[in-house]
């Protein structure tokens, strides 16, 4: 199996005919959503057109991490940390979750800007984070080669298993009685008097006064099927598992061209870090005014590349009725082929940083596709276009270790009680030139 394990749940098999709250998405901030709405006593469905968690949410690098974020993230990430600590023993419960601190090195004049520059923004935020000489750096990360200026630590950071944590918190919600619904492809949304009043499926309706929109790279089609204009964009995002690797650092580290993290049964993921591809789909030629202020600023960091995903998505439907077969239920997973190069390079350049990389062999490889917005941080919040619809999606591959905090972040929104963050930064309408919604109108 080329993607490591992911852990299934038992779904429900009846869909309700009516519930409080309905979540389009079960990747781990749509069950995330659900836990913190089913334990404050809502009825909540959650209807995933695949499986829980199958897409990045089981993808990523396992990473749970406040170091490096974006400023204006920086408070839902370090209050998604304080969840983490105590979502297993709260809830019985296994993520996989450890608290063993992350160091980024820097081998670079440019990296050792990059890490000195972000370390002030960590010390502004009272971030358990310091810098390091060389001398401190060897003797925190043992067998790391004598080739790096410095480095950035961050006590409590942690790691994760992306194959086990979204699961394992859907199952908390069903305790709680959040009803779980797999292969149920969400076709759309009916209005009455403009608010949301229900959800169709491809098996039925389901009678609701609130939605979010948690279908993470879908979120875009989906939404502009009604009208909206959610920029988005996809890009593709690679990683490897190795094993046979002893005597090295088990928090996750990472450098200027590679990262890895130790798993719970003692093998590695590892990933070229900075580099991704982005195959170019009809959207960038729809959104590169959007996206072309971050294109100038990370454009070495992009893969621009023309690839069958741009034909294929071509004959995608961008608008559909809600009585008939929609894209969700014709690709129920997204399963991309791994981009080989960039896992055969991370590999030969960890074995560089870290000599005793150097008998580790590939077991897995694996891809996933990551949703960004324009500026890299999340829309979580009300659609105010449409009263109780609602979004938290565009994580940018930040949504595993933020998705407990961003689910507690949403379900408070659509609770209407006082957030245990600031939302603004995370508000849809900052993206401007949304469209007029066009709505189906429920009988």
């Amino acid at each position: 199996m080329p993607v490591p394990l992911l852990e299934r749940i038992t779904a429900d098999t009846l869909q309700p005919k009516s519930a409080d709250v309905v979540i389009i998405g079960a990747g781990i901030a749509g069950v995330s959503a659900a836990l913190n709405l089913a334990e404050a006593g809502l009825k909540v469905v959650v209807c995933e057109k695949g499986l829980v968690g199958a897409e990045q949410s089981s993808r990523n690098w396992g990473w749970v991490r406040q170091m490096g974020r974006d400023q204006a993230e920086l408070p839902l990430t370090m209050r998604s940390l304080t969840l983490w600590r105590h979502l297993d023993a709260k809830y019985g419960i296994d993520t996989g979750f450890r608290e063993t601190g992350i160091t980024y090195v820097a081998r670079t004049r440019a990296e050792e800007r990059e890490l000195t520059d972000w370390s002030k923004i960590g010390k502004a935020a009272n971030l358990n984070s310091r810098v390091l000489g060389p001398a401190e750096l060897e003797a925190l990360l043992p067998g790391i080669a004598p080739r790096f200026r410095m480095g950035l630590y961050t006590a409590d950071d942690g790691r994760a298993e992306p194959g086990k944590a979204a699961p394992a918190i859907a199952r908390a919600a069903q305790k709680l009685g959040a009803t779980f619904l797999e292969h149920c492809a969400v076709r759309g949304i009916e209005t009455t008097a403009g608010r949301v009043s229900s959800v169709v499926t491809e098996h039925g309706t389901i009678r609701t006064s609130a939605t979010i929109v948690a279908a993470g790279a879908w979120s875009r089609l989906f939404l502009g099927n009604m009208g909206l204009n959610f920029p988005q964009l996809k890009v593709l995002g690679t990683a490897a598992r190795v094993e046979d690797v002893a005597n090295v650092p088990t928090m996750p580290v990472g450098g200027g061209d590679f990262a890895f993290r130790e798993t719970l049964d003692g093998a590695f993921y590892v990933a070229l870090r900075n580099y991704n591809i982005a195959p170019l789909t009809p959207d960038h030629f729809r959104l590169f005014l959007d996206y072309l202020p971050v294109l100038m600023k990370s454009w070495r960091e992009l893969n621009v590349r023309l690839t069958g995903l741009f034909f294929s998505e071509l004959k995608v439907p961008r608008s559909w009725s809600l009585n008939e077969e929609t894209p969700f239920e014709k690709m129920r997973i997204l399963d991309p082929a791994p981009h080989m190069p960039f896992n055969i390079r991370a590999l030969a350049t960890l074995r560089t940083a870290f000599p005793n990389f150097a008998p580790a062999r590939i077991t897995h490889n694996w891809a996933g596709i990551i949703d960004t917005t324009p500026d890299a941080v999340p829309a979580i919040g009300p659609i105010e276009q449409v009263p109780g619809l609602h979004i938290a999606s565009g994580f940018s591959g930040h949504g595993f270790g933020i998705g407990p905090g961003a689910g507690e972040l949403i379900a408070e929104i659509v609770r209407g009680v006082k957030p245990a963050v600031d939302p603004k930064p995370f508000r849809f309408d900052r993206f401007g030139k949304t469209q007029s919604p066009k709505l189906q109108e429920a009988a």
